[in-house]
């Protein structure tokens, strides 16, 4: 791999996307004065960013696994950093909904339920514990076993979040379908590679 090719990796890589999510989100905010419609549009694009950032983590071993070549190595080499930068696109798209509650309580109570409370906020605590354990010290303090687990449980319950998030405005926006064909082709990845490789479920966990 060149020099140039090797340059957006790791950390680098992390950074690029949190600073590209934020400026874009300002971006977009300054569109409508950085009223509600702008933070609204924010809380959107922040979701889909988030949806293709967590897609590239969570296809990562299985894509290696099934094609190997360039890409795939690179996109399964930095499997923590999308997934770190996917954590930081839905810190983007929580502070987003915060002001939002913030600027105009009750179209926030209208958009909003117990439920997507709870599930949710579930959601947002996988994020942070799969976040925190992706680091050599903290994985190797609770083991390679538990790490597995943890990350391979959470990473279907954040797919089963997208996929409720997006499928239940299809109804009313049937173009919302579209943001879920990538879901069932990351999950149909990973059941082949499992298929294939019957000890694939521990390397492709997370």
């Amino acid at each position: 791999m060149s020099q140039r090719q090797g340059w957006l990796e790791g950390w680098r890589l992390l950074a690029a996307l949190s600073l590209s999510l934020i400026v874009l989100s300002l971006w977009i905010a300054s569109m409508r004065q950085f009223e509600v419609e702008g933070v609204r549009m924010v809380i959107r694009f922040t979701a889909r960013s988030s949806l293709a950032l967590f897609c590239l983590a969570f296809s990562a071993a299985a894509l290696a696994q099934l094609w190997p070549n360039a890409w795939t190595r690179w996109q399964r080499r930095n499997r923590r950093y999308l997934g770190l930068s996917f954590a930081a696109s839905h810190a983007i798209h929580a502070a987003a909904i915060v002001v939002f509650a913030w600027m105009d309580p009750a179209s926030f109570a209208e958009a909003t339920s117990v439920v997507s409370y709870i599930f949710g906020g579930l959601g947002y605590v996988v994020i942070m514990v799969m976040s925190a354990t992706s680091f050599d010290r903290t994985a190797a303090l609770i083991g390679p076993r538990a790490w597995r687990t943890l990350h391979l449980v959470g990473g279907y319950y954040l797919w089963f979040q997208f996929l409720v998030s997006f499928g239940k405005r299809v109804p009313a926006m049937p173009l919302y379908a579209a943001f879920l064909i990538p879901l069932l082709i990351v999950l149909a990845l990973r059941m082949i590679a499992m298929a294939r490789h019957p000890r694939a479920r521990t390397v492709a966990a997370g």
